[in-house]
């Protein structure tokens, strides 16, 4: 079983930060208008505005369980390396993103969400402990998460399936 589109989540910017870096933009290009002229002004400002579009349309990443593997952007993990997983509360991941963080960890971070997972691993090639990812639906996410890899396991024993949310 691969569980093929078990979980999929775009971690989108939100409304707000698009109105934002739109009204900074947009100053900036005032004020360059201000000092140079109009035209040159309102070109700043609509290339401001589209380098600003491209580097929020980059910063979606893409978290995904399916195909055998859970994808936290361009970073992808086996189902066999994963021995936990924990949703995370707004207070927990913040504890997670500050003072207890390992700087060991692999972390998928998005300053606009404020909830999280954390996968721990089970890999003694990979000196990662564990796996933080951003998610708007932490509780879906790690059930995903626990489901796909308790069906991946292959029978060896190494995995405690009770473990898995």
């Amino acid at each position: 079983m691969d569980n093929r589109g078990a979980y999929e989540e775009r971690l989108r910017a939100p409304l707000w930060i698009w109105f934002i870096t739109a009204v900074l933009a947009a100053t900036f290009g005032f004020a360059f208008g201000v000092y140079f002229g109009i035209v040159p002004g309102a070109a700043i400002a609509i290339a401001a505005e589209a380098f600003v579009a491209w580097r929020l349309v980059s910063a979606a990443a893409r978290v995904a369980v399916g195909d055998g593997v859970v994808t936290a952007g361009r970073a992808r993990l086996p189902y066999a390396v994963i021995s936990d997983v924990t949703p995370l509360d707004r207070a927990d991941a913040a504890h997670l993103r500050g003072r207890g963080a390992d700087p060991s960890a692999f972390m998928l971070l998005r300053p606009w969400i404020d909830r999280a997972v954390r996968i721990d691993l089970q890999d003694d090639r990979d000196p990662t402990p564990y796996w933080y990812v951003s998610t708007r639906r932490p509780g879906k996410l790690a059930a995903a998460i626990g489901a796909a890899a308790f069906a991946s396991d292959d029978g060896s024993g190494n995995r405690d399936p009770g473990k898995l949310n």
